[in-house]
């Protein structure tokens, strides 16, 4: 199994090429993103931002909370449209995923979800929008578009890597219930897709063709920043379970703190509670000693590539979360607890050194490598290529599955 140390035989500078594709046709992208929370969203804004400066038109589907975002990221674009469509929503309790309430709410609001669906559907055609590729962030709206109209779908996600790729017991625990679950579900989610660009800071063996490991997304506020050791810990939890987590962060009285998530602000001792602020979470993460959260994709991304070492929990319920906290402990960026308590804090920052000198050899590159996967396949479609089995723009390098 190839870790993430192997992404520094990859080319991951290209200066500026991409394959073909950069000077390929023009193409009418339906772009799908997941609602849930934000992480989705923030990561395909950075691809729709690309798209957009290569002169593609993009057409966006997304639900919840990450409509207002995109709406608000991309306003005024002329060649960026967005569509609000009815997504899933998971219910937690605790700080864990509540099932019986995400199932029971999910049913309640189905009649009238699908309803909204069909009637994006039908305005999508009726606006005048062909699209002639898919690109889905784990959405399956998008998708069974593409399907119903024979177009290609191009998947961009974190979670494909879960059924696409070779596990051990080592990562997945040996919950082989949990995994076997894990797995069905994804797989369940776009099968059959032109081509799946899983973003990854882990690099594991994959099993399936038309499958390409890239690095994880990176904002570039987050690009643009430059790491500082600073004496903070940059704590992000929501929910009661942040509440419960105050306890254990207050026997550490010498180690300030900067709290993110919660519904107050303001000092306590060590603790400073701060309020919403990307500019000023990437300012405290850019600077801090090490990140204490659960274990979302998206800000594990972020935090390695600026070199900090992460304290993970995983949301109960959620085995991607799981899967991500064993490989950054495996691959020494980090640690992961079921339950944070003093202990497993107090041996966390003992151990920073051995988290820092890892992570000195962990690339953090930027999204070149994506990009370049992207054009490729554009490049093919215009082409009228069928699905490649691997890829072979020059963003990809050495990297072989």
């Amino acid at each position: 199994m190839a870790g993430p140390r192997a992404w520094v035989n990859l080319a991951w500078s290209i200066s500026g090429q991409s394959g073909r594709g950069s000077q390929g046709a023009l193409m009418r992208v339906l772009y799908g993103v997941v609602g849930e929370g934000l992480g989705h969203a923030t990561r395909s804004a950075v691809v729709i931002e690309h798209l957009l400066a290569e002169g593609h038109q993009v057409h966006v589907v997304v639900s919840g909370r990450a409509y207002g975002f995109l709406a608000e990221a991309f306003s005024g674009h002329r060649a960026f449209s967005l569509d609000e469509i009815h997504g899933l929503s998971l219910a937690f309790s605790d700080g864990e995923m509540d099932l019986m309430r995400t199932v029971g709410r999910n049913l309640r609001d189905l009649p009238e979800g699908l309803v909204k669906n069909i009637e994006v559907y039908f305005e999508v055609a009726e606006r005048g929008f062909r699209p002639e590729v898919v690109i889905s962030d784990f959405e399956s709206w998008a998708y069974y578009y593409g399907l119903n109209h024979q177009l290609p779908v191009i998947s961009i996600d974190n979670m494909q890597i879960i059924n696409r790729c070779h596990h051990g017991d080592e990562e997945t625990g040996g919950r082989d219930t949990d995994f076997r679950l894990a797995k069905a579900l994804v797989k369940s989610k776009l099968p059959g897709a032109y081509h799946y660009l899983i973003t990854t800071f882990f690099t594991p063996t994959v099993r399936k063709e038309r499958t390409s490991l890239v690095p994880p997304i990176v904002r570039a506020a987050v690009q643009a920043a430059e790491p500082a050791a600073g004496e903070h810990l940059l704590i992000y939890q929501s929910g009661a379970a942040a509440e419960d987590l105050l306890e254990v962060l207050g026997r550490f009285p010498h180690q300030p703190m900067r709290i993110y998530g919660l519904d107050r602000t303001g000092r306590e001792g060590h603790l400073q509670f701060m309020p919403f602020s990307d500019q000023g979470f990437v300012e405290d993460l850019r600077t801090c000693k090490a990140v204490v959260a659960s274990a979302g994709f998206s800000l594990i991304g972020e935090a390695l590539h600026l070199g900090k070492p992460m304290l993970v929990m995983p949301l109960a319920g959620q085995f991607e979360q799981v899967m991500n906290g064993r490989y950054l402990a495996k691959e020494k960026y980090g640690a992961w607890v079921e339950r944070l308590d003093a202990e497993a804090l107090a041996d966390f920052i003992d151990h920073l050194p051995l988290y820092q000198q890892a992570l000195q050899h962990y690339p953090a590159e930027g999204n070149d490598m994506l990009f370049g996967l992207l054009d490729e396949l554009f490049d093919d479609l215009h082409h009228g290529e069928p699905a490649p089995a691997f890829l072979a723009a020059p963003a990809l390098g050495k990297y072989e599955v």
